[in-house]
């Protein structure tokens, strides 16, 4: 399972959902790939006030304030 996080640098919410991911890691297998919005500006303009942003085949799973419950969860369902 390959997962997309899509951050900035200097991101504190980026930092912490970085944490949570590792978190889920240990429960669920899967990988996730960071994505810098700010070395692609049509994700820039797309993702800039949401960021992070947590996205799983092209569905967003969570973006803001990232919880480890929720995107446990949503990878669960899936």
């Amino acid at each position: 399972m390959q997962l997309q996080l899509y951050s900035r640098p200097g991101c504190s919410l980026c930092d912490d959902a970085r944490r949570t991911l590792q978190m889920v890691q240990q429960d669920i297998s899967f990988t996730y790939e960071e994505i810098n919005i700010e070395q692609y500006p049509v994700l820039h303009e797309r993702f800039c006030l949401m960021i992070p942003v947590v996205e799983k085949d092209g569905h967003i799973l969570q973006y803001g304030h990232i919880d480890y419950v929720t995107i446990l969860e949503a990878l669960e369902d899936n």
